[in-house]
């Protein structure tokens, strides 16, 4: 089930009801309860839910017999606020590793600009697998596409031969939050400065009076990136060395070994007097809080946490204060320059360009500012 065939399952859920639990939704949508508390903040945004403490109720009473309108999932051939040049005839072919976690929003913002420029979108899903891109990518060329944005499954660096792959098949193509393997290649891409996000974090923290900062990771891809933005910070803002640095090499570990790690990680940390930490990601950030409350500690007290995705961290039992990559912005630039190159009238005097952007802080209750305010 793509995620806004989801939005739309639990909408007409708590619709028919009238509210319900997190626990009840994730049970009728065969779902974790972190990827619903995730869905009703995303619903809650769009002003279709209302939050509540425990569940959601619908934002707006329904009437009987009226059910949802359901949302395309690709942008509609001729939008009601369509760009006001002529319509596109182009289709931006999406390739994306998942529908679910982190992708949903870059997809949204691709969707607003498609709709914008009249053009349409067709996806494609990796889930992950590198030898499915090759599969895809040839699909949607096949569909129709005449252009690329492509989120490959094999990390933050696209290798060499998918990057070749790439050019060999004539379809010009923009990276999302991936790089080309050559820093050189001419190659136009977007996406987030996750050192810059880690770098940012652990300013905020040592602005707080925090003068060791520890670091807990998890193996993905974007754990190499933080890791280099935190030492940066380290270096440059004058911290203490030798805080603790620990990746627990999730999602391999099995629930009992991934406890184990987070018990040592807080026990690491109050023995060294470090008391603050940067946590990649949300979710390991919420089960290190849980465990601190089984040792009888408290956050931000004994020790403030800053988490890195900003997927559920405002729906912590105590609100994480995030990093916030800019997911939806990635989308929306991305295919703004795609669509930029194909409808010009000489693609080759456009000239090629990579961004980067920094993710947001947004200061919740974790990392103890409003406590020092």
């Amino acid at each position: 089930m793509l995620v806004a065939q989801r939005h739309e399952q639990l909408v007409r859920e708590l619709e028919a009801s009238a509210g319900l639990k997190v626990t009840d939704l994730a049970a009728r949508l065969n779902v974790s309860r972190a990827t619903i508390r995730r869905d009703l903040l995303d619903l809650e945004a769009e002003g279709r839910v209302t939050r509540v403490r425990g569940g959601a109720v619908p934002a707006t009473p329904h009437r009987a017999g009226q059910p949802s309108e359901p949302r395309p999932v690709v942008a509609p051939s001729a939008p009601p606020h369509a760009h006001p040049g002529p319509t596109s005839v182009h289709t931006l072919g999406l390739l994306v590793p998942s529908a679910h976690y982190y992708y949903p929003r870059i997809v949204a913002g691709v969707q607003a600009v498609a709709a914008e420029r009249g053009v349409r979108v067709v996806i494609g899903l990796s889930d992950y697998s590198y030898p499915n891109d090759t599969q895809q990518i040839q699909e949607l060329a096949a569909s129709g596409a005449t252009g690329l944005l492509v989120a490959s499954a094999t990390g933050h660096t696209l290798p060499r031969e998918p990057f070749e792959q790439l050019r060999a098949g004539g379809l010009p193509f923009v990276l999302m939050e991936r790089q080309p393997y050559d820093r050189y290649a001419p190659c136009e891409f977007v996406a987030t400065d996750h050192r810059q996000g880690a770098f940012g974090a652990v300013g905020h923290l040592r602005d707080l009076g925090h003068d060791r900062v520890g670091l807990f990771t998890n193996s993905s891809p974007t754990a190499p990136l933080l890791r280099e933005g935190y030492e940066a910070a380290v270096r440059h803002l004058g911290l203490a060395s030798g805080a603790p640095v620990l990746d627990s090499g999730r999602p391999r570990l099995g629930p009992e070994e991934a406890t184990r790690l987070y018990d040592r990680f807080i026990k690491e940390c109050l023995a060294d007097g470090t008391r603050a930490v940067l946590v990649h990601s949300d979710h390991d950030a919420i089960e290190l809080m849980r465990r601190m409350r089984s040792h009888g500690l408290r956050t931000p007290d004994d020790l403030a946490l800053i988490a890195y995705d900003d997927e559920i961290a405002a729906l912590a039992d105590v609100p994480l204060t995030a990093v916030a990559p800019p997911k939806h912005e990635i989308g929306t630039q991305a295919a703004r320059l795609l669509l930029d190159r194909l409808d010009a009238a000489d693609p080759s005097a456009v000239p090629v360009r990579q961004v980067l952007i920094q993710p947001r802080l947004i200061v919740r209750s974790s990392c103890g500012a409003a406590a020092r305010a």
